[in-house]
């Protein structure tokens, strides 16, 4: 479907036309609308592979747990579900915010194309190193909390840990991202569909395997008490450097101004969560519960992100910031706006709801398969498992019509800004049903029935 775009600007002196500037834009990559079976066709496979790349994060969450640095420096769980969130902070907004472009005829042109991409890259290598930073300090604050004590040396290996692990992952993240939009444009599929689940299904793995790596490799060298502070000093150098090629375009140039409140504030609400996930590994009742978490967090960031970037899509193609078009002129839509109407995002939603339960059952398939976690898969735990993660998807898309529709009024772009509280929202919901969900089981079963 080939989009076309009529920008039409008048211009008045008092109350006579003086002016006007017609501009007619026509987009080959267009995409809307389509039906639930070729969107469904096109979320299933990217799905499937980032549910099975976020159980792969859970089997090796399953593994570290019972590291040496994750047992003397249990603040390292609550960095988890912060730095693991940093894909749907970052990466999974660069895709929303390229996907846009592509599907608007913003990335036709090669050399626009380029000065794009580098000035994004640019934008969450800014991003992640701050926000990695932002993230061990406020898991040295919530571990002080709980504990009663803060140790300086333990502290400066989980900063440096944070940052690297963050400046790494953000960049081999980005590079994927980019290389998934150019080629899906090109080969006439809908990014909006294929991008996040990508950012998703890669970002859960490589987070939690270099931040096992890096803090194990810092603290054998504990006693070198200067390495983690002149790590973190070079990376926060760079910082000017990424700023100064960020600011080469003025839309990213505002993000870079006006986007820390969504991606600090969703930090702070994963943190909440990796302080709920500390608490439940160290209880034997809540052992199985490493395995399970991102996969859970996951799946529900990763619907919800895909949500979110489908209508911010829509809202770029038929409006303009401030004015919701016709068919969302609802400003607070219940369950049944989100889920039951006939507008192309309820389609959507609906689709992506059915995707929960056969997706789940396969994910919990292969960790039992792979004998990841301390949890048998008995009916009962099945139910609550399968209740929790519904119920965290439903919550999730009914948020994402809420806060795109109220960031689009404001005049806000929702590929910078909804994509951080929806993740950090569903990490949140996602950690705490889940410890809910094995609360259930122990009352149900007996202690020790999931063991």
């Amino acid at each position: 479907m080939a989009v076309t775009r009529l920008h039409l600007e008048l211009r008045f002196q008092g109350e006579k036309l003086r002016g006007f500037t017609c501009r007619l834009t026509r987009s080959a990559g267009g995409h809307l609308p389509e039906s639930s079976w070729r969107m469904a066709s096109q979320v299933l496979l990217p799905y499937l592979v980032s549910g099975l790349g976020m159980v792969a994060a859970g089997i090796v969450m399953d593994v570290v747990q019972h590291w040496t640095v994750f047992r003397e420096i249990s603040e390292v769980f609550i960095l988890v579900p912060a730095l693991v969130g940093l894909k749907g902070n970052l990466e999974m907004t660069l895709a929303s915010r390229l996907s846009t472009a592509a599907n608007t005829g913003q990335m036709d042109e090669p050399q626009q194309q380029r000065k794009m991409i580098c000035c994004n890259l640019a934008l969450i290598q800014v991003q992640a190193t701050v926000v990695g930073f932002l993230a061990a300090v406020a898991a040295v604050g919530l571990g002080g909390l709980t504990r009663g004590r803060v140790d300086i040396a333990e502290s400066a290996i989980l900063c440096a840990s944070s940052v690297v692990t963050a400046f790494i992952a953000a960049l081999s993240l980005g590079l994927v991202m980019v290389a998934v939009i150019i080629v899906s444009q090109k080969v006439g599929i809908n990014p909006d569909n294929i991008a996040t689940p990508i950012a998703a299904s890669l970002g859960d793995l490589i987070t939690l395997s270099l931040l096992a790596g890096i803090s194990s490799l810092l603290f054998v060298y504990k006693e070198w008490w200067f390495l983690p502070p002149l790590i973190c000093s070079v990376f926060l150098l760079l910082v000017p450097g990424w700023v100064m090629i960020a600011c080469q375009s003025q839309p990213i140039k505002a993000v870079l101004k006006s986007g820390w409140q969504p991606v600090i504030l969703a930090m702070s609400i994963s943190s909440i969560g990796g302080l709920i996930l500390d608490k439940s590994v160290s209880n034997p009742d809540y052992e199985g519960m490493a395995v399970f978490t991102p996969v859970i967090n996951g799946v529900g960031g990763n619907l919800v992100a895909i949500q979110a970037s489908r209508m911010s899509t829509y809202l770029h193609y038929w409006s303009v910031p401030g004015a919701l078009p016709l068919k969302m002129a609802t400003t607070c839509p219940g369950p049944c706006d989100t889920f039951c109407s006939s507008d192309v995002n309820s389609k959507s939603a609906r689709v992506l709801v059915i995707l929960v339960v056969p997706g789940q059952l396969l994910f919990l398939y292969t960790i039992h398969l792979l004998h990841g976690g301390h949890t048998a898969m008995t009916a009962t735990f099945t139910v609550c498992y399968l209740s929790a993660a519904v119920l965290q998807v439903v919550t999730l898309l009914c948020a994402a019509a809420l806060v795109v529709r109220w960031l689009w009024q404001k005049g806000l772009d929702p590929d910078n800004f909804s994509i951080p509280y929806l993740t950090a929202l569903g990490d949140l919901l996602g950690t705490g049903l889940l410890a809910l969900s094995f609360r259930l089981v122990l009352t149900i079963s007996g202690p020790g029935a999931g063991a």
